[in-house]
């Protein structure tokens, strides 16, 4: 299974690609898509940038499956509107490729990547590291991404174990505490 990682922001969106085969990650690829209002764009144009980025990963890397990380509430209020806004045109860039996409808070990422969720960032790009083998640090955002794709590995196996057991049905709205699936 492909699987696509977004850590969605609107001055930088990391990316990451892993490969899950039987419980082994293969790393495929990591960046980040960059925008600024300092090139003169306003935020339409901004979205776009995010939206055609995200489209050509999609293409080049062919994932079966994605997973974003879940927003969460800022102390100021514009920006949690910009991210929301940023995560939106993320959201609909997967489902607008045909994407399944699982979603997941940054707890759940630090949990399962460096095993306690009051993690640092600095230790989210140190357990990437090591967990898929990279020769160096990955960027922070690419390193969330990554983290995500590496979260979802964990949890798609135990689904998928659990699915062979009993029948599982999606989620159609609001968050649970394991995230939310669509």
């Amino acid at each position: 299974m492909r699987i696509l990682g977004i850590d969605p922001g609107l001055k930088a969106t990391g990316f990451g690609v892993v490969d899950a085969d039987h419980g082994a990650l293969h790393y495929v690829a990591s960046g980040t898509i960059r925008t600024s209002p300092d090139d003169g764009a306003l935020l339409p144009q901004r979205l776009k940038v995010l939206f055609d980025g995200i489209g050509e990963v999609v293409r080049r890397y062919q994932p079966d499956v994605a997973a974003l990380e879940i927003v969460f509430v800022n102390v100021n209020p514009q920006a949690t509107l910009l991210l929301g806004q940023a995560r939106g045109c993320c959201l609909t860039a997967l489902v607008a490729h045909g994407l399944e996409v699982a979603e997941y808070t940054a707890l759940q990422l630090k949990k399962a990547v460096v095993g306690h969720g009051k993690a640092h960032k600095s230790q989210v790009q140190e357990m990437v590291r090591r967990l898929l083998a990279l020769p160096g640090l990955p960027g922070k955002d690419a390193a969330d991404a990554l983290g995500l794709c590496i979260t979802h590995a964990q949890v798609a196996r135990t689904t998928q174990a659990i699915a062979r057991v009993a029948r599982l049905r999606a989620r159609t709205h609001a968050a649970y505490r394991a995230g939310r699936s669509y």
